[in-house]
């Protein structure tokens, strides 16, 4: 079979598959690629994991880190579900049950994160100190039972004789033994759990995914109710820390500006995360943790957009150039020393702070924060904390609190009520919340607008990941020409090369050029502008008449994409032993854009290659019709003027009937962020043509009259077998 034949073969398969399927295909259309031959494209590889290399490269100057730092800081909190931050509430705290160690005290806490969820965790305080003390905050790991762990008497002996461990104490109760530490140094210390771990009863840690709790309304967590409004384990951790941090630095004996953050593997990542964000602590110690390999395997380590582009590494280096210690050990944080640290060193040397990175390579142990991590950290804190201890800091042996002394909840203080119908009022709560927020940023003049646009634009553009890309950064391929009636097409390769990315394309050009050109998008992809003869169909035909050119491309997955032709309607899931791996969002997702992001992205690599070969942003339409409106919707949402208008037929769709989180048009976040009509309404002032809504949303309608361009916006509302002659008028007025 010759490459035409395989070619018509695929646009027959297609069109069936879109019910234009007419009876043969008369002319011949050729494929841009030999058949059988894929487009050289890096998404077609295996998609990236949590065990993939993530390094960081440094920046040359301090301006340009600037710039990265704001863009990644803004990517982190959208996919935390933090941007903007959730209303804050009264933290109510409680602090009870002190216990007397004679050179420090230990007190119970449990505090509001949200109304009605509670953080829990224990407070140790120096005796005989005045004033305003340096604090830590010192969030746990996935040790057993979190902050009531007690090693077992074989593990202690075992630890003892590898160095790992000085005292049987310490070595018994070791998350204990920071604290103690650190309290007897001169610091208040707020030792406090992870979700579902010691006295946090209120939710399971890895709850999963659970069908009851897959619904349109009244979800939980780990369902793609949440996912698309970005609800997930590790924001709520997140923010859990967020808010013991706000009622921590307000205590009276805790001076705001010497604190500092310090945990293990999880809880390093929920101590390089916190200081990624938020400004307020002054050290910071993530031990195990920080490397260019895997990343974090819990569900609270994972979230969709969280690491698109970046890794941990360079998400610790947000906290530069405040202080940075690290250790690693014979874990995936083994090649820190040579893959991750020297980069981390030439980065704060660039800053002029070469004297705040410090990596203790303790390659002699297994995953830990043993002894001699611990006594890096002391050292560490007693240096950057001005704790002026005597040095080197020994770690002495203490008195260790039972779990009686540390639980929290006893008589007086009843254990709150957790399972499903809580969770679910936890969620309904955060979401009504955000949705207060959106609705408060509805645009009434250019500077709620302007706000608007900073706010849920900026949501939008992690979201879809990109922008128009500059023209240094794609290329126009051309691959052959033919007569095709009376007008001239050629096929050609459309190339994004800072991606490596490349889109099969078809450029069909009229008698006499007016200067127009008319992107258009179609399910099938490029197929989809001819009829079952192979001819042009006729409101493609009419907008070349008309003096303009049409451009026609396979986004990503489909026609020469596919083996078969047909367009992809799954998104892939990164796969794993473990069932919760296979069903939750965030280790695809937070790893890898989804397909719909993806198509976004060709549809603005095309636009970037129609302006390089000539044409002026002003000339520049784009039409999506017939089930792909959204995708131009979003395009235009950060397209910004580098089109002169949109044709778009909605179809009625929005992110919030998703029910899978494989479905090809899955996007987490964008209910969050006000569905599709905030896509369109951060199109204006671009001049649409709309069809497929009721009426104008009142978000899209604000946004226009907001910009002084209502105008600009027109709705049809004919019969659907006129769409899309109303929208080629429209195009040709």
């Amino acid at each position: 079979m010759n490459r035409v034949s395989t070619f018509a073969a695929i646009v027959l398969a297609a069109l069936a598959l879109t019910g234009r399927l007419g009876s043969t295909l008369g002319a011949e259309q050729l494929r841009v690629l030999p058949a059988g031959k894929l487009p050289n494209d890096k998404r077609l590889e295996p998609l990236k994991n949590l065990n993939g290399y993530f390094p960081f490269k440094p920046y040359s100057t301090p301006a340009q880190w600037e710039a990265r730092a704001e863009r990644l800081r803004r990517q982190l909190l959208v996919a935390l579900g933090l941007w903007p931050m959730p209303s804050k509430t009264p933290h109510n705290a409680v602090v009870h049950g002190l216990v007397d160690r004679g050179q420090y005290t230990v007190e119970k806490v449990y505090l509001e994160s949200f109304p009605g969820h509670f953080v829990t965790g224990n407070l140790y305080r120096p005796k005989g100190r005045t004033g305003r003390l340096p604090g830590v905050l010192c969030p746990h790991g996935h040790w057993r039972d979190g902050r009531f762990y007690e090693a077992t008497p074989q593990e202690i002996e075992k630890e003892i004789a590898a160095g790992a461990e000085k005292h049987r104490v310490g070595g018994r109760y070791p998350l204990q033994a920071r604290c103690v530490q650190l309290a007897r140094m001169g610091c208040v210390v707020f030792h406090y759990d992870m979700v579902g771990y010691a006295d946090s009863v209120q939710l399971p840690h890895r709850p999963g995914v659970r069908e009851a709790m897959n619904t349109p309304e009244n979800w939980g967590y780990f369902s793609p109710q949440a996912e698309l409004r970005l609800q997930h384990m590790m924001g709520l951790q997140t923010y859990n820390s967020i808010r013991v941090l706000d009622w921590f630095s307000q205590l009276p004996d805790v001076d705001p500006q010497r604190i500092g953050v310090t945990g293990a593997s999880g809880g390093g990542t929920q101590t390089f995360i916190l200081c990624a964000i938020d400004p307020r602590p002054a050290v910071a110690f993530p031990a195990v943790m920080v490397s260019t390999a895997m990343q974090g395997g819990c569900t609270c380590e994972n979230c969709c957009y969280l690491r698109i582009g970046t890794g941990n590494v360079e998400i610790a280096a947000l906290f530069s150039p405040r202080p940075l210690g690290m250790t690693a050990a014979d874990d995936w944080t083994k090649e820190m020393p040579t893959k991750g640290f020297p980069e981390l060193q030439q980065h704060y040397k660039m800053l002029g702070a070469e004297g705040n990175i410090m990596l203790a390579a303790l390659l002699q142990f297994k995953h830990n924060y043993n002894y001699p991590s611990r006594a890096a950290m002391y050292q560490w804190f007693n240096t950057h904390l001005k704790l002026g201890a005597a040095t080197p800091v020994v770690e002495e042996d203490f008195e260790p609190l039972s779990r009686a002394e540390m639980s929290v909840w006893d008589d007086r203080h009843p254990r709150p009520k957790g399972g499903e119908d809580y969770e679910r009022s936890l969620l309904r709560w955060i979401t009504e919340d955000s949705e207060k927020q959106l609705q408060q940023l509805t645009p009434k003049d250019t500077a709620s607008l302007a706000e608007f646009r900073s706010i849920v634009g900026g949501a939008i553009e992690v979201l879809i990941g990109r922008s128009v890309p500059q023209p240094e950064q794609v290329e126009l391929a051309s691959v052959g020409e033919s007569q095709l009636g009376r007008w001239r097409a050629k096929t050609l390769l459309v190339r994004n090369l800072s991606a490596g990315e490349e889109l099969p394309a078809i450029r069909i050009n009229p008698v006499k050029s007016n200067g127009r050109v008319i992107v258009w998008i179609d399910k099938i992809g490029k197929q989809g502008i001819f009829d079952e003869q192979g001819n042009p169909r006729e409101p493609v035909g009419r907008i070349l008449d008309s003096g303009a050119s049409v451009v026609a491309v396979d986004l990503f997955g489909q026609g020469e994409f596919t083996a078969d032709g047909k367009p992809m309607m799954r998104n892939r899931l990164n796969a794993s032993d473990k069932e919760i791996k296979t069903h939750y969002a965030g280790y695809t997702y937070g790893y890898n854009y989804p397909l719909f992001s993806q198509r976004v992205h060709d549809i603005l690599t095309l636009i970037a290659a129609v302006q390089k070969s000539g044409t002026k942003p002003e000339d520049i339409y784009v039409v999506g019709l017939g089930g792909v409106g959204h995708w131009i919707a979003a395009a235009c949402a950060v397209a910004g003027p580098s089109i002169g208008g949109a044709a778009i037929d909605t179809d009625g769709f929005r992110f919030a009937t998703l029910t899978a989180i494989d479905d090809a048009d899955f996007l987490p976040g964008s209910v969050k962020y006000g569905d599709l009509p905030a896509m369109l309404a951060l199109a204006a002032p671009t001049p649409v043509w709309l069809a497929g809504e009721k009426e104008v949303p009142a978000l899209v309608q604000a946004a226009y009259k907001s910009c002084g361009r209502p105008d600009a916006l027109r709705l049809y509302v004919g019969p659907p077998e006129e769409t899309e002659r109303s929208a080629v008028d429209w195009l040709l007025r």
